[in-house]
């Protein structure tokens, strides 16, 4: 899941404000629909996963019991179609406790019934569902994830003026803290330059990794360093460790007076307020999703007994940083539409997939797997090609 989070963020446009993403929420539906998948959509989808499609159904299933497990966490997921769509029980019947709800074709009824659904799975963090739903569907399939921890030890709000970088000169709302704890703050060596990484410990066993790269480096390559940080390809050397001086992005160390023997933590950042709107199949490639979109073809006999093809896919996702806490929410969905059967091509050739893989993403990590359950906004201009000859 964490490569998912890597490749989504590659594929992010650039653009000057923040966002946020889950690819933990995004993650059981693909699995899901792999589950039920043929040809080259159910190839795809393996690719986007990590995994073979025969185990991917299992597998979110296990990853959606252990979101639940996870104190302050919750996860959930909904099935809608429209009456007379003959679905294949023995798929729907593998879906984790999801009521098969139906969309009646009336657009403002069932627009109501989805944003219900997606407002109260997320505590009103998400009000609405990420994707339209008209005429045209005849099946949904979405997903719902929370997180909420508090710090062990909170911050203290006030201000601060930062005096260069792009925020030179100006009053911002700061938070601020002082520990005994300098190995909470390390630096890296990474190939984006040295990187600066303070864990914020949560009472509910999810952290959040702040990262400070360089000035001038790019935001993509900060991410991705952080995630190489995580996944233990750079090996960062701890706060009571560091030599004197400015070992690392934003951090200074020095011997100082103190009124107790043991040494100290310091710490300024912001609070923040991230929310994210993805259009999925802007990158479809990144979700295993191109051929699935190709509606003159059934692409999921598992799931239904009629042609269906992905017609719309979607997450909305937001997420605070303050001084209590952290909170999270996302929803993604993935619209079904009539498919087609294309006549089969009369010849089977060998296919090559390339997959370029360089993770990204400020990270929300629950400490004991190391997944990563939110991640902060980044683009990438690196691609993930490859060859759909079939």
């Amino acid at each position: 899941m964490n490569r998912l989070s890597g490749r989504w963020a590659a594929a992010l446009p650039a653009g000057p404000g923040g966002t946020v993403f889950s690819s933990a929420c995004v993650w059981p539906l693909l699995a899901f629909l792999a589950d039920g998948a043929a040809g080259p959509a159910r190839d795809e989808l393996e690719d986007a996963l990590g995994m073979r499609a025969d185990g991917a159904g299992a597998a979110a299933r296990g990853l959606l019991a252990a979101t639940g497990r996870i104190r302050g966490a919750a996860a959930a997921v909904g099935l809608w179609a429209r009456p007379g769509v003959p679905l294949r029980d023995a798929w729907v019947a593998r879906l984790p406790g999801a009521a098969l709800g139906r969309l009646t074709g009336d657009d403002a009824a069932d627009r109501a019934a989805l944003d219900s659904w997606a407002a109260e799975r997320t505590g009103g963090l998400i009000p609405e569902m990420p994707v339209r739903v008209d005429g045209t569907a005849l099946l949904l399939l979405a997903a719902a994830q929370t997180l909420r921890t508090r710090w062990l030890r909170p911050f203290r709000q006030g201000f601060m003026t930062p005096a260069d970088g792009p925020w030179a000169g100006r009053d911002l709302v700061g938070l601020c803290r002082s520990t005994g704890l300098p190995d909470r703050v390390a630096v890296a060596r990474t190939p984006a330059g040295p990187l600066t990484v303070l864990r914020v410990l949560g009472d509910t066993g999810v952290d959040v990794h702040l990262l400070l790269g360089e000035d001038g480096v790019a935001p993509g390559a900060v991410l991705a360093a952080g995630l190489g940080v995580l996944d233990g390809s750079y090996r960062p050397v701890s706060g009571d460790a560091l030599p004197l001086g400015r070992p690392g992005p934003g951090l200074r160390v020095e011997y100082a007076r103190s009124t107790t023997r043991e040494p100290r933590l310091w710490v300024a950042t912001s609070p923040f307020d991230l929310t994210g709107e993805h259009d999925l199949l802007a990158s479809a490639g990144v979700f295993g999703l191109t051929a699935a979109t190709d509606d003159r073809h059934h692409h999921f006999p598992g799931v239904a007994d009629v042609p269906l093809a992905v017609g719309r896919a979607g997450q909305a996702a937001r997420a605070r940083f303050t001084e209590d806490g952290f909170e999270a929410a996302a929803v993604a969905a993935i619209l079904a539409v009539p498919g087609g059967c294309a006549p089969r091509e009369p010849y089977r050739v060998r296919r090559v997939s390339l997959a370029v893989d360089r993770p990204f993403g400020f990270l929300a990590v629950h400490r004991t797997s190391r997944l990563v359950l939110s991640a902060g906004w980044v683009a990438d201009p690196v691609e993930c090609p490859r060859d759909a000859a079939r």
